[in-house]
């Protein structure tokens, strides 16, 4: 799949710099399939001379992409695709390259499971800690989601902003290490819904049975209403509840 072919919930503006167009292209192409694991990448000399580029700019998105653990890069020997467990599915690009390759409907009831892991309880811990700062972030989200709603990245936005203060609630540091990565989860997912499935639900009650536990301190009526939100989500975006 190319930049002009990815579908509309993808289409966001790429790298402008050579190296993260390289890494780009190269990240879709492999977590797409089209570089399976074990595929070896082509030398500095070669790919410099077919596309144009600096051996320098290749070699920095090599590194870039052995970062995320997609690749092998060895000195003086040869740069293979590593094997899917290797990769690091909690990265911003790799999580963004997983939808523009054409994700799976495995690998979003796995993103949705984590979701279903991680944020029931941090709602939990939230409406225990949440401080009146926090309540009002969360509420002018709340308005800005309703005002723009979720075809509008700036009603998306909102939407990871309200999911965001959730985690930086908890006061739980381990945990808010992962707010970018579900912060990402629930954007990624709810495009997929809105823009490919054209799931046009409206999410905002969900939303509101969370603040208001979260508004009264209540732990467990937090951790339920997460969990409903959340399965409504998933079903928006086609998940088997019973696979």
């Amino acid at each position: 799949m190319t930049a002009d072919d990815a579908p509309d919930f993808v289409r966001k503006s790429r790298p402008t710099d050579v190296r993260g167009g390289i890494a780009h292209e190269l990240g879709v192409a492999i977590v797409s399939g089209r570089m399976a694991p074990g595929t070896p990448l082509v030398s500095e000399e070669r790919y410099s001379s077919e596309n144009g580029v600096s051996r320098g700019a290749y070699r920095e998105a090599l590194r870039i992409l052995a970062a995320k653990g997609l690749i092998v890069n060895r000195v003086k020997s040869v740069t293979r695709v590593t094997e899917r467990a290797r990769w690091n599915m909690l990265d911003l690009d790799v999580l963004g390259w997983m939808f523009e390759g054409g994700p799976t409907p495995d690998f979003i009831a796995s993103i949705f499971e984590l979701r279903s892991i991680v944020e029931p309880s941090a709602a939990m811990f939230a409406a225990r800690r949440r401080d009146e700062r926090q309540l009002a972030r969360m509420g002018h989200a709340l308005g800005e989601m309703e005002r723009y709603g979720l075809l509008d990245p700036a009603g998306r936005a909102a939407d990871q902003a309200f999911h965001l203060t959730i985690l930086e609630a908890t006061r739980n540091e381990p945990l808010m290490t992962l707010s970018s990565s579900i912060a990402a989860a629930v954007e990624w997912t709810t495009r997929f819904a809105r823009d490919e499935r054209r799931q046009y639900r409206d999410p905002m009650p969900d939303h509101h049975a969370v603040y208001a536990a979260l508004i009264e301190g209540d732990g467990r009526a937090a951790r339920h209403a997460m969990e409903i939100l959340i399965g409504n989500a998933s079903s928006d975006a086609g998940v088997d509840p019973d696979r």
